[in-house]
């Protein structure tokens, strides 16, 4: 499946030296929403290697990982949060959970949907009392997911009187989509792209 290379611990094939089924899971992540927002250059190299999470999905089991791009393709174009609160929330996860790659990735989206330089730099730094009372609450509830793994019932009506119900599921999938995600990107040790 590989020409020898690697990235951080796993192979790391080149288009063509893809299995059929590994293959499908490449072109859906490379020619679906992703490619259409953001461009190829965030997700391939020059020799069109997967960059970040995604060399991982092609890696798991076909149906594994196809499940996790259309998931994450889900939360980032598909669900009924606002670009401001997705990359508050992606955001904090990334610091919470120390995870580079996510921050490197999300930081320009973060920008482009309103998040100041000073509020990444809050987020950063688990600054809590930076923010206004929207974004307050929902880096908030971010960290209280990740860290109680669950939301207060005060919370959790705080959210949904600001969001509503549907966002307030989308916030909570999103949270664990990029927490694993976190979890990938470490255990796999993926770098930042040169």
């Amino acid at each position: 499946m590989s020409d020898g290379v690697r990235t951080g611990r796993l192979p790391w094939p080149a288009p063509d030296d893809l299995g059929h089924e590994a293959r499908r899971v490449y072109d859906a992540i490379v020619a679906g929403p992703r490619t259409a927002h953001d461009g190829p250059t965030a997700l391939v190299d020059i020799d069109g290697r997967l960059l970040g999470p995604f060399n991982a999905m092609v890696q798991a089991s076909p149906a594994v990982g196809d499940a996790l791009q259309r998931l994450g393709a889900g939360i980032r174009y598909g669900s009924a949060l606002s670009g401001r609160v997705r990359e508050l929330a992606v955001l904090t996860v990334a610091a919470e959970r120390r995870s580079e790659f996510e921050w490197w990735a999300h930081a320009g989206p973060a920008a482009a949907a309103g998040l100041t330089d000073d509020m990444l730099e809050a987020i950063a730094r688990q600054d809590a009392g930076f923010f206004e009372y929207d974004d307050a609450l929902v880096h908030g509830a971010v960290r209280e997911l990740l860290l109680d793994r669950d939301l207060s019932q005060n919370t959790f009506e705080q959210l949904e009187d600001l969001l509503g119900t549907r966002a307030v599921v989308d916030l909570v999938i999103l949270v664990g989509y990029y927490d694993l995600l976190a979890l990938t990107l470490r255990t796999f040790r993926v770098p930042l792209p040169d």
